[in-house]
């Protein structure tokens, strides 16, 4: 092997660009972030961070054409490297000429991590390929049958990395890196695990390594550095979640002071609103009222937005979060039955969903909810609940998705043992947007046809509530007050939004 430089290039793959070249990414990847600050930090290591499904141009697209024509974009360039994006991520690689590349994956892009590897290795063969991120943590050993992917990093990575590169650098022996599966000749070799790192106080601030490490740092909008963590894991136990595999469920909080340092620093770069990317935001009461308290006093006028599980949510909770400067809330509903709720161990009922959903109105806190269709013991039944629940709810924003079970998972094993797993199931055909997902005993055409209807119903919502907040900011001077729905018509023809 070559002498090797200390360049190491850490890669979040494509996906959103796959549908639409400028259907983008735009924001700085929190895992890149943390990679990049602990790297230069702890390393002698130079490093690009390169969000590869960021466009600078970024567009939306509807659920219909996700699941549409853009799901046919997506499997044309998933396997045709000579299109723009694969291009893009070629000429970074040949312009930065890294010794090691580090590439963060989940489910949904492990192929495009695996397209990287295959453009990696035919520019130098002698490059050192390390995959990272949920995906590879579930699915080690199958990962490492890739002859292209040299070494796995397993569940959290900041303090791995760094004894991973130290150790490249001073040709140590890999078998001492914790956390690492390597190979050595022919044999793949699993070292012990790595405990979670004790305190997350001590991890570098995502952003502080931006301006130096990522790639189009000037070209990325403001908002795309708003994103932060408070804390690691979640107690809860839904039966489709798979972060208890990276984080566990045991959280571990940041402390206030830590978060609000932060949060400081990211409004003194001109950011006036930020959102945490907790799985489940806060946790216990104690902790949000103090986090709250503390954004009230030491940076007054920020906004921020989080996701909460609707057990969460009370009226003294919701309180505080008002009046320290909460704008947005998502809660995960996900069914509008309570038989499917139970059976996912939501540990809700749609009734606690919507008085959750009342409380955030009252406090006039935006409203986000997510919804899921096709969990395995779906019927049309339940189906026609959640198009309900969704309806009753009308949140200001709609998300959704159709149940996957991805492989290494609690929910694929159901699955399987259901029958509702084929033998060639391929994983690239497979995640929330597919039109080909049909994990239930509803005949598949039957149940995309249902799919398709709550889909256009979103869009619609979705559509019809973003008029709503352009009138209520009074950015559309031609329309009047009165007659809502008639200004809401008039909105969509001036504005142009079909």
């Amino acid at each position: 092997m070559k002498d090797m430089n200390k360049n190491i290039l850490l890669v979040n793959p494509p996906y959103y660009r796959l549908y639409k070249d400028n259907y983008s990414l735009a924001r700085f990847p929190l895992a890149l972030g943390y990679l990049s600050g602990a790297i230069l930090k702890s390393t002698s290591w130079n490093v690009m961070a390169y969000n590869a499904d960021f466009h600078p141009k970024a567009v939306s697209c509807s659920n219909a054409y996700l699941t549409g024509k853009g799901f046919e974009h997506y499997l044309h360039n998933l396997g045709n490297l000579k299109c723009g994006v694969w291009e893009n991520v070629r000429e970074t690689i040949l312009n930065f000429k890294p010794s090691v590349i580090g590439i963060t994956s989940m489910t949904q892009n492990f192929k495009s991590a695996c397209n990287i590897a295959k453009i990696a290795k035919e520019i130098d063969k002698d490059i050192i390929v390390v995959t990272g991120g949920s995906h590879v943590t579930l699915l080690r050993a199958e990962v490492m049958e890739n002859p292209l992917i040299d070494i796995c990093v397993i569940a959290e990575g900041e303090e791995t990395i760094v004894e991973l590169l130290n150790s490249i650098s001073n040709k140590d022996d890999l078998s001492k890196v914790t956390g690492i599966i390597h190979r050595h000749g022919e044999h793949i070799i699993e070292n012990p695990e790595r405990k979670l790192i004790g305190s997350i106080d001590s991890l570098p601030f995502p952003h502080k390594s931006a301006a130096i490490a990522l790639k189009d740092f000037d070209k990325y909008p403001l908002h795309a550095f708003q994103h932060i963590f408070s804390i690691r894991g979640c107690p809860y136990n839904c039966f489709f979640c798979g972060s208890r595999n990276i984080w566990g469920r045991r959280p571990r909080f940041r402390s206030t002071d830590n978060v609000i340092e932060e949060i400081v620093s990211l409004k003194a770069m001109g950011l006036n609103s930020v959102i945490f990317e907790d799985d489940t935001f806060g946790v216990k009461d104690s902790y949000i009222l103090e986090l709250c308290d503390k954004i009230k006093k030491y940076v007054p006028g920020i906004e921020w937005s989080c996701e909460m599980h609707v057990k969460g949510v009370t009226d003294k909770i919701i309180s505080a979060m008002k009046s320290s400067g909460c704008r947005s809330i998502i809660i995960g509903i996900e069914s509008g039955n309570n038989e499917i709720l139970k059976k996912i161990r939501k540990n809700n009922t749609i009734e606690d969903c919507y008085k959750a959903a009342r409380i955030i109105k009252q406090h006039k806190i935006l409203l986000s909810g997510f919804f899921m269709v096709g969990f395995p013991w779906e019927t049309e039944e339940s189906l026609n609940d959640t198009a309900e629940a969704i309806k009753k709810i009308n949140c200001d924003s709609t998300g959704y998705s159709i149940f996957t079970p991805y492989k290494g998972t609690e929910a694929f094993e159901i699955c399987k043992e259901m029958g509702l797993i084929d033998k060639d199931y391929d994983i690239n055909l497979y995640h929330h947007q597919s039109p080909h997902n049909c994990f239930c005993r509803i005949p598949k055409d039957r149940f995309r046809a249902i799919c398709y209807r709550i889909e256009k119903m979103i869009d619609r919502l979705n559509r019809y509530n973003r008029i709503k907040g352009l009138i209520s900011f009074d950015t559309v001077g031609k329309i009047k007050r009165s007659g809502l729905r008639n200004s809401i018509k008039k909105a969509v023809d001036i504005l142009g939004i079909h």
